[in-house]
């Protein structure tokens, strides 16, 4: 193996690497957020076959492509490496997609249909085949465990940075972009989104270098590494870690719009927009905007603007908590403080099975405390498994970066899955009706139980699963000093 002979990463390496991640996060979370939204309401697909597209171009494009996207990046040899020579090549093909995705052609019902389906398969496809090498790269581009939570801690700075725009900002942006039309809003937005996804590849191509590197005899088969996958018990806990942590994401993130149109109070909310300032904010920029010729039409609900400002508040003290990450890892190590500030991350969470309807204030306090506290493990999930492919390598002499990562893929997409399932089955459950204009008592308290209880659990699970997972501090430093040992020193 070869490593630079410290392993420290400059700030323009981490910065580079970062702009790979809030490139992907543009598209990703506006998958999220929006695709649905689009396939219904922009592009007048009907609601089956808006579903049909997005699962089984999901499951395809994203599940079964993902292992065999894994195998082929370890096994890539070229001289800029293994996995920075798919992030380059997919890089424009990507950003033309992310364009076609979101256009609007005038076919017929089964064209469109049809047209949905390949443009939405090609994104996911080589949204798979650019992130998952990109990654795999963390696991490369350093043997120091600590630059290494100091290189995440600038990855998902970037990512709440893409987050922040597209589930706050983005609505506005496509009103004013297209002038009231929705979907040349999309198409103005996205073609904006391709060009700044291809530049940003594109520099954190050319600003990284892959040192961790295999030698020739260390190459295994597949079976190879699915046999070490299958023994290896950190890998194992930190999958269901993946699974259980998307899981509450996937379910929380896709009630709080029920939430907030149903639970919460309208009258209470409107009244704290209002003495917050957020109501002169929004008329301070609205004249701002039309001073410079934009038509700036962020929407007059109070439940749209309380939605947005909740989500808004929540993702910048992730941001906060996300600077406190690499310090508290570096001294107690990323197992203890994942652990411990998840549990106490998902406290805030359970609280708001307690808040009343007309306490908004309270239900605002209760997501700045998750965020700052969940943002501190943000960082961690991914350096995890960067450090179980280490001790892949360290148990078998057998590097399978992207194999690991993979895996690690696939329970993210099975934990959005059997999240938004979870989320459409309580909506079921508790009698949940879109052509009410009030639910029932016994629906609001399902939704209520949804973003609280019920996401709390697979958290809480998440978090005794660290009392399994064996890399802790001391074996963090014994995995770095042994394969430091292994590998010859290079500059």
């Amino acid at each position: 193996m070869t490593t630079t002979t410290n392993g420290k990463l400059s700030v323009r390496e981490k910065v580079g690497y970062s702009l790979g991640d809030f490139a992907a996060n543009l598209v990703f979370q506006t998958l999220v957020t929006y695709i649905v939204f689009f396939y219904t309401d922009v592009y007048k697909l009907s609601n089956s076959a808006a579903q049909s597209v997005i699962f089984w171009c999901g499951i395809i494009g994203g599940v079964l492509f993902a292992p065999v996207m894994g195998m082929i990046a370890d096994r890539t040899k070229t001289r800029w490496g293994k996995y920075r020579p798919w992030i380059l090549f997919t890089a424009i093909p990507f950003g033309v997609l992310i364009f076609f995705t979101f256009s609007t052609p005038n076919f017929g019902e089964t064209g469109k249909i049809v047209y949905a389906f390949v443009t939405y398969l090609l994104l996911v496809s080589l949204y798979t085949a650019n992130n998952l090498p990109y990654a795999s790269l963390s696991g490369v581009l350093t043997g120091n465990m600590a630059e290494r939570n100091s290189l995440s801690a600038y990855r998902f700075v970037a990512v709440m940075g893409a987050q922040f725009i597209i589930q706050v900002l983005m609505l506005p942006i496509i009103m004013m972009a297209g002038d009231g039309d929705q979907a040349l809003g999309f198409e103005k937005i996205t073609l904006v989104f391709a060009f700044v996804a291809v530049a940003c590849f594109i520099v954190t191509f050319l600003t990284t270098k892959e040192r961790v590197v295999a030698p020739q005899e260390s190459d295994s088969r597949v079976v190879d590494d699915l046999k070490d996958l299958l023994g290896n018990v950190p890998w194992l806990i930190m999958l269901g870690v993946v699974v259980l942590v998307f899981v509450t994401l996937a379910l929380k993130g896709g009630m709080y719009i029920y939430y907030f149109d149903n639970y919460v109070s309208e009258p209470a909310l409107a009244v704290f927009l209002e003495n917050m300032g957020f109501n002169s904010f929004i008329s301070g920029l609205t004249s701002f905007f039309g001073s410079l010729g934009f038509a700036f039409e962020w929407p007059e609900s109070p439940v749209a603007s309380g939605f947005g400002l909740f989500n808004g508040s929540g993702i910048i003290m992730m941001i906060v908590g996300i600077g406190f990450s690499k310090p508290l890892a570096d001294r107690f190590g990323k197992r203890n403080i994942y652990g411990i500030f998840l549990v106490i991350s998902t406290l805030f969470v359970l609280a708001f099975v307690a808040i009343p309807p007309e306490s908004v204030g309270t239900m605002f306090i209760s997501q700045i405390l998750h965020g700052f506290f969940y943002g501190i493990t943000i960082p961690l999930l991914w350096a995890m498994i960067a450090d179980v492919a280490d001790y892949s390598e360290w148990k078998n002499n057998r590097r399978a970066t992207a194999v690991i990562f993979s895996a690690m893929i696939l329970g993210l997409k099975g934990g959005l899955t059997v999240g938004s399932t979870i989320a459409a089955m309580v909506l079921a459950s508790y009698g949940y009706d879109a052509n009410l204009e009030s639910q029932s008592l016994e629906t609001k308290e399902g939704i209520k139980l949804a973003v609280s209880v019920f996401a709390a659990i697979p958290f809480f699970v998440a978090a005794a699963s660290m009392f399994f997972y064996q890399i802790n501090k001391k074996m963090e430093t014994q995995i770095e000093t042994d394969l430091a040992a292994r590998r010859p020193a290079t500059v």
